[in-house]
């Protein structure tokens, strides 16, 4: 896919907005305002413009926004509806104070806005999509029935496999089993799931990073492999099976490896991703190594798309001191690959 705009070879990213009581719009206009995207990128930012609007007086309220950030509030592409009007309250608290009471049409405006960036991608105006944090319980409330963005974005391109990246300094890991009950992981993981997640990450690692013959490591279940079976077997019956069918067809996939070890090793550069079992064996690792500067990104998808690795934070949103840095790892993430793509 290839895009350009006012006749640069500019890539075109869509940013949906998120949850706009949280601190994505903060986020999103203050990593747009870095120097390091300046005329490197043409940005669409769907979700209420209203708000979207009034996000950027309350950072910037004597007018003086960053180039990068009038461009973006030139090219809102807005989602709000008629009767969401009465919300115009003319300032940026007072359409959090409303929606506060209101958390349906939050989660309503939230979804919109990933359904419209989807669809633009499918247009082709634009390369690659970064989300802003939303809140699940609000997109649930406003009838969108899924964990989060992984889910809903697979959904939106025909029901492809993906896989949940978070990669952050020198460790990228994914986990096999996502927003689940830690009770219900060891019925999940099976051979065919391990093998289907190390393909996608394969091609994700090829397309997305531009890594030529991606190394992959997976993790083991259980403590130290199970101890020969002593603290369970899924390793013996399940893991290392499936490490030898990946290998059998042709993935340079090795394992399973010790979880208190093997992210060590991928991070001194071992291996170019990790495949852990479930949620919280991939999130602590990476928030470990990188917290703060973390990025979420979608394997599998038929375009680039990139997250902030943190939620809403609503408790700060407002006060202006919000950290912009992994939106901004996510933004200059969506960039290089759209890049990538675009000479592919």
């Amino acid at each position: 896919m290839s895009n350009a705009s006012d006749n640069q070879d500019l890539p075109v990213v869509v940013l949906s907005a998120g949850d706009v009581r949280g601190i994505g719009p903060e986020v999103l206009f203050k990593a747009l305002a870095r120097n390091q995207f300046r005329a490197r990128l043409h940005p669409l930012v769907v979700g209420p413009a209203v708000a979207l609007r009034m996000q950027a007086v309350e950072l910037w309220p004597a007018g003086d926004c960053p180039e990068m950030v009038r461009t973006a509030l030139d090219n809102i592409v807005d989602i709000a509806e008629g009767g969401d009007s009465e919300l115009e309250s003319g300032s940026m608290s007072g359409i959090r104070t409303s929606l506060a009471g209101d958390e349906t049409l939050a989660g309503r405006w939230a979804g919109r806005a990933v359904e419209l960036a989807v669809e633009l991608i499918g247009r082709g105006a634009a390369s690659a999509l970064v989300t802003a944090p939303l809140d699940k319980h609000a997109l649930n409330l406003a009838g969108y029935n899924y964990p989060g963005h992984t889910e809903m974005l697979a959904e939106l391109s025909g029901g492809v496999d993906v896989s949940m990246m978070l990669a952050g300094g020198d460790l990228r890991v994914v986990p096999a089993t996502t927003h689940v009950a830690l009770a219900r992981v060891p019925s999940l993981v099976d051979r065919e799931l391990i093998v289907r997640q190390c393909r996608v990450i394969d091609r994700g690692l090829k397309s997305v990073f531009g890594i030529t013959g991606p190394r992959i490591a997976v993790c083991g279940l259980n403590p130290h492999l199970g101890d020969g079976g002593v603290a369970g077997d899924e390793d013996q019956r399940i893991t290392a099976p499936a490490v030898e069918d990946a290998r059998a067809a042709g993935l340079d996939v090795a394992g399973p490896f010790p979880a208190d070890t093997v992210f060590v090793r991928a991070a001194r550069g071992e291996f170019d991703a990790v495949l852990a079992m479930y949620h919280d064996q991939a999130m602590v690792a990476i928030k470990m190594h990188a917290f703060g500067g973390g990025v979420n990104v979608t394997l599998g998808l038929p375009f680039v798309r990139t997250s902030p690795d943190h939620g809403t934070a609503l408790d700060i949103a407002g006060r202006g001191i919000a950290d912009e840095s992994s939106m901004a790892h996510a933004l200059e993430l969506a960039v290089k690959s759209a890049r990538l793509e675009n000479k592919g």
